[in-house]
């Protein structure tokens, strides 16, 4: 008896060739509505669903497959004595493989003046249906739902004249996370973002948590795959990992320095402890931009994050070995082959690759908290000179200005409160992750020492006190950027006023907990 595979695509890449190729190995092909018309036109032999099941598609294509001598070909269990008893009984022939992609929801819902109608005319319901029943009993049926497994697929068929089971339950659970996503997507649209869901998918095992004790994973998030891949070096088969396994510190720092260098057009880097930036430079020359980051503050970059945002040259690596630095990663949109040789002598630090993108105030981020999830979209908000508002009598000078709106860049990835010192496109003085503002700014000031003298400074918020204006004073800083918006900012601009201080503010405020 011929095996028969049903096949009811919206996205028809590569199912005429598919279909051949199921065809060659002897299946019959069912098929629906444009499917069947588009593989009719390509000289494709297809039964139509009404044809096989005897019963008219209607309601405008809303029914077509929604059928008993359909479903009941695909669900019943071939082993099983009284399944096919009551098949045979019923006269329902067996469907051996199921392809079916969804109605185009997000496309339809994503159009300029897409209407509610329009949206739930593509709910899909018949395709749903036909993969979770397929996926269901995927210890007979074959079910492919991504036109990526097409040709492996066929492989497995010509090999062995059927897929493996393994494969079979693979395709399955690829099914139910599809249709998952689906209907996340539906009920994120139709409610207008009241309601929403999280898949996750691709589990990476981590070396350990937070802390050696507990246990962590790293998952991708469906629909927004992360571009990320940690390089191989060492001559071993490719695993996924380079030297030490990722730890979950390794990603949220490695995450953290990465969003801080991209914030800037010209070539920067950063060096990273703990989710916080210890030293932040930009150059023209890339290696000279990491130099400068590495000074800013040398005792805090220990066993240091380290991201550039263009590719990593020879003698960065070369400044790495020399100085003897502890680097846990280095992340960076590419490597020269140099560089990469180079890092073989260091087989323990991990070596990511990424790419800049430009922050997407689309893409949402995600919290857990109190048992439930804070979501907010991203902080895209680039603050420009055109946007600053001199408080004072005293104005800052050009220099001043991009040294300035280069501080603010830092300070908006700087746990709060944080204050950020900055001379010459190079931070001298970091305080962050304080209760206070002006122990930040004493923390920030012990830290640049003399290099405070004719810096700036960034605060991420407000200045609830003048004393943190106060204390910066002390040690030389010459011009302040903060956001504003203080019940208190008349004292503070005063006391900037008195100490002969530009003071410019945003209006935007650079919170990050």
């Amino acid at each position: 008896m011929p095996r028969s595979a049903l096949l009811s695509v919206s996205d028809k890449h590569g199912i005429e060739d598919f279909a051949r190729g199921l065809i060659e190995l002897g299946f019959e092909i069912i098929s629906t509505g444009g499917t069947q018309k588009a593989l009719e036109k390509a000289n494709i032999k297809v039964t139509p669903v009404e044809k096989a099941t005897g019963f008219p598609e209607c309601f405008g294509g809303r029914l077509k497959t929604l059928h008993p001598l359909i479903f009941g070909g695909i669900l019943f269990k071939r082993g099983d004595a009284t399944h096919m008893a009551e098949a045979k009984k019923l006269k329902i022939e067996p469907i051996d493989l199921v392809c079916v992609n969804l109605y185009p929801f997000e496309e339809t819902a994503a159009k300029p003046g897409v209407t509610r109608e329009e949206m739930i005319e593509q709910i899909d319901i018949g395709g749903p249906s036909l993969l979770r029943a397929a996926a269901k009993n995927a210890e007979s049926v074959t079910v492919l739902c991504d036109p990526q497994d097409y040709t492996s697929v066929l492989a497995e068929l010509k090999a062995a004249k059927d897929t493996k089971p393994e494969t079979r339950t693979r395709l399955a659970e690829k099914v139910f996370l599809h249709t998952a996503a689906y209907d996340c997507a539906i009920t994120r649209t139709l409610s207008g973002g009241t309601h929403t869901g999280v898949l996750l998918t691709n589990k990476m095992i981590l070396r350990y948590g937070e802390n050696p004790h507990q246990w962590g994973a790293f998952y991708e998030l469906k629909g927004n795959p992360p571009d990320w891949i940690v390089l191989q070096q060492e001559e071993k088969p490719f695993d996924g990992t380079q030297g030490k396994q990722m730890s979950y510190l390794n990603i949220l720092d490695a995450d953290g320095a990465w969003n801080l260098v991209c914030e800037f057009e010209e070539p920067t880097a950063a060096c990273i402890k703990h989710a916080n930036p210890c030293g932040v430079a930009s150059h023209r020359n890339i290696a000279e931009a990491f130099q400068r980051a590495y000074d800013a503050d040398r005792l805090s970059a220990f066993g240091v994050i380290i991201a550039l945002n263009r590719p990593c040259p020879k003698e960065v690596v070369e400044k790495i070995l020399d100085q003897k630095i502890f680097v846990e990663i280095i992340i960076a949109p590419g490597y020269e082959p140099a560089a990469l040789e180079l890092l073989k002598k260091k087989p323990k630090i991990r070596v990511i690759e990424n790419h800049c993108m430009k922050p997407d105030a689309e893409i949402t981020s995600l919290r857990t908290a109190l048992g439930g999830m804070l979501v907010q979209n991203l902080d895209t908000r680039v603050v420009t000179e055109k946007d600053l508002k001199c408080v004072t009598e005293a104005k800052p000078t050009k220099d001043q200005i991009r040294d300035l709106l280069f501080a603010w860049k830092v300070v908006k990835h700087a746990k709060s409160n944080a204050i950020v010192f900055v001379k010459d496109a190079c931070t001298v003085g970091i305080g962050a992750g304080q209760t206070s503002r002006v122990d930040s700014t004493i923390i920030a000031a012990r830290r640049a020492g003399e290099k405070a003298k004719g810096a700036v400074m960034a605060s991420d918020a407000f200045f609830p006190f003048h004393d943190s204006v106060e204390e910066a004073a002390k040690y030389g800083i010459a011009a302040i950027i903060q956001p504003g918006g203080s019940m208190r900012d008349e004292e503070v601009i005063a006391k900037a006023n008195a100490l002969k201080m530009p003071m410019v503010v945003t209006g935007v405020r650079g919170f990050r907990h």
